[in-house]
């Protein structure tokens, strides 16, 4: 990681614990939502005291029934605050209240804004400027393939990719954005000790370490169906603008796009063919006013020179790995180890894609991130066939 990403933590004014602690139990008592919490804080000031006041006091603004969950002791809330906060403390780990000076300030824009972030990475990796790819769970190969080359594109031009770690394009522009040593922010729709999926774990780790893992639900809570149309609002208000490659009508990733089209962010769009039930949602949203893209390009275009302006500060450096040789001449194409690797396993004559997954030990994941690492580096190509074939030097 570079060292804007790692300024001097000194610099950065941090809540003490007892501060953490009343965010903490505020945001852990049942109905205690993100807009009940700015009633209160709008009424007392800060989560210490309302905590302080009486029964009364806070019956006036919240109610009777909130009044009494918010002033009786429960030991299960004191219990999870106290694992929260010694989770806090482990490297790499951060809680992000409305007050932290490090809160990203987009998601001030948008309506109900979480009072507590949970993040596991670069948390002032929140702060850079970033564009969100989503789609479907479900997508093609070539929606994936699409995926993976706009994200590097434009993690190249030093945008942060910001998706939600679900299957299919989620997972692809996390890789295209990995490939190029981007930066990528992940927006879960669990505690941020539960990854989902369980196979997208080696990719969280990935994105621990090129940007970070982010959510608003406390450290236990598994995958429910609820709660990731509300994750859908943080990727949407963590960005200048939202790229749908594929979704079917009925889509999550409609609702990311509307929500960001409601807080005056960009919405882009991928056309695809009219058979296409996963081109669908997209072919609306170009009706609905969405950009049509064709390329990167035509989303760089449409961008603010000043967000460009800021992305072009945090370009990614050349990704550090082995040099590949050619002949007597050391090439100057850094590739990690493990495509050096997977390159060797290819050997030179062309093969399927189902071929080479059965006799890797990787994950389908990691290989599909290498792959494109090769891809964009000119070590292979992807023959009409579907097939990978190695390319000399």
């Amino acid at each position: 990681m570079t060292s804007l990403l790692n300024p001097d933590p000194a610099a950065l004014p941090r809540p003490g614990r007892d501060e953490l602690a009343a965010w903490l139990r505020l945001s852990l008592t049942h109905g205690v939502g993100p807009a009940t919490t700015l009633t209160l804080l709008s009424a007392f000031g800060s989560p210490r005291a309302i905590l302080g006041a009486t029964h009364a006091e806070v019956s006036r603004v919240a109610g009777a029934a909130l009044a009494t969950r918010l002033v009786k002791p429960d030991p299960d809330i004191d219990a999870a605050v106290e694992h929260t906060l010694d989770w806090v403390e482990e490297p790499g780990h951060a809680l992000l209240t409305l007050a932290d000076p490090c809160y990203p300030r987009t998601l001030l824009d948008i309506a109900d804004p979480p009072p507590l972030l949970y993040v596991s990475g670069h948390f002032n990796a929140l702060q850079r400027p970033a564009l969100a790819i989503v789609g479907s769970r479900h997508a093609s190969v070539s929606g994936n393939q699409t995926a993976r080359a706009f994200a590097a594109h434009l993690a190249g031009q030093g945008l942060t990719i910001v998706s939600g770690l679900a299957r299919g394009i989620d997972t692809a522009a996390h890789q295209g954005a990995l490939s190029v040593n981007g930066l990528t922010l992940a927006v879960l729709g669990t505690g941020l000790d539960r990854v989902y999926p369980a196979a997208n774990r080696t990719l969280a780790d990935g994105v621990q370490a090129h940007g970070a893992l982010i959510t608003e639900l406390p450290l236990g809570t598994g995958p429910q169906r609820a709660n990731f149309p509300r994750r859908n609002r943080l990727i949407a208000g963590l960005t200048g603008g939202v790229l749908v490659v594929e979704a079917a009508r009925r889509s999550g990733s409609l609702i990311t796009a509307r929500l960001a089209a409601e807080s005056g962010r960009e919405v882009f769009a991928i056309p695809g063919s009219i058979h296409s039930p996963l081109a669908r949602g997209c072919h609306q949203l170009i009706r609905d006013g969405a950009r049509l893209v064709e390329s990167a390009d035509d989303i760089l275009s449409e961008l603010r020179p000043d967000f460009l302006r800021d992305a072009a500060r945090f370009r990614p450096i050349p990704i550090i790995g082995r040099l590949a040789e050619s002949g007597n001449h050391t090439q100057v194409k850094a590739i990690p180890d493990a495509a050096a690797q997977l390159l060797e396993q290819l050997g030179w004559d062309p093969v399927s894609y189902d071929s080479l997954t059965h006799t890797m030990p990787a994950d389908a994941g990691t290989i599909d991130e290498m792959l494109l690492i090769l891809e964009l580096a000119g070590y292979l190509e992807r023959l009409p066939d579907g097939r990978l074939r190695r390319l000399p030097g």
